[in-house]
């Protein structure tokens, strides 16, 4: 049990986030677990498609949104991050939101860091609104289809933070603790990302996945997914290290506690509004 727990302990300090390079190209667990997330995504929505008849999507419009959604994840990241996590900073260097280069104290290549989950999920629903809308879908209806398919890849993205050794926990003596290199100090840190890619991905797609014909309000699926995951996230968040120049935004809270807590609030109101009409968006 020892060992287990010396090699447990000291793992992140033994992988190597790149799979290979070469020259100046290098190819990240980071990003091929991005690629594999949406692939999944996109496989499980083409399987219900496939085997549900209510869905009226073809497989053309369906690449069509998935493309949207990824812009949407992409370019609402981004402006999250700077929004909810570093405004100060990016409105004295606008030029760094877009470029891959930080210009203060020199000028040199960063690539573009620092995204947010809840600045991404806003960005996937107005590209994915845009799209529906332009091509005479259902906004609630492609909710429905894809939403419960979504979780399992968080899975796979938050074993690329893991393996990337980002966004570790909250300092702990506990034994599930590790050792993160990137992390100030030297005590173990929880391994939050790993517990986001259970509850966040795992249990929250089987939850998803095992109510998704128990709804006969359209569009029901995306506010129980805001719940769902607001109320996950939010209990997750105790485990994990807020950001240094933040810390905590109010009493004991996040800023992603926060922004949970409005995902809750927006969720439980959608369910409301949505049972009481019967919007064809």
């Amino acid at each position: 049990m020892g060992d287990f727990l010396q090699w447990w302990q000291h793992l992140p300090e033994y992988m190597d986030p790149v799979i290979f390079q070469i020259g100046s190209f290098r190819l990240q667990y980071y990003g091929l677990m991005y690629i594999v997330a949406f692939a999944c995504t996109y496989f499980l929505a083409l399987y219900r498609i496939r085997h549900e008849d209510r869905f009226r999507i073809d497989v053309e419009q369906l690449q069509g949104l998935m493309t949207a959604m990824i812009l949407g994840l992409i370019i609402g990241g981004r402006l999250g991050y700077v929004l909810f996590y570093n405004l100060s900073y990016y409105l004295h260097h606008p030029l760094e939101i877009i470029l891959p280069f930080e210009f203060s104290g020199g000028f040199h290549f960063t690539g573009i860091t620092g995204m947010s989950y809840h600045g991404g999920l806003i960005g996937v629903v107005a590209a994915a609104f845009i799209f529906v809308r332009k091509n005479n879908l259902s906004f609630f209806h492609m909710a429905d289809l894809i939403v419960p398919c979504i979780p399992l890849g968080y899975t796979f993205g938050r074993l690329g933070n893991f393996i990337n050794g980002e966004l570790y926990g909250r300092g702990t003596d506990h034994p599930i603790g590790m050792f993160f290199p990137l992390a100030p100090g030297p005590g173990r840190r929880h391994p939050s990302q790993l517990y986001e890619a259970f509850f966040e991905g795992i249990v929250l797609f089987v939850f998803l996945w095992a109510v998704k014909g128990r709804f006969k309000t359209r569009g029901a699926m995306l506010a129980v997914y805001l719940m769902a995951y607001g109320l996950v996230r939010f209990f997750i968040e105790y485990a994990r290290q807020p950001d240094a120049h933040l810390g905590f935004v109010f009493l004991s809270f996040s800023m992603g506690q926060m922004l949970c807590l409005a995902m809750i609030l927006t969720g439980g109101i959608l369910l409301a509004v949505l049972r009481r009409s019967r919007s064809d968006l």
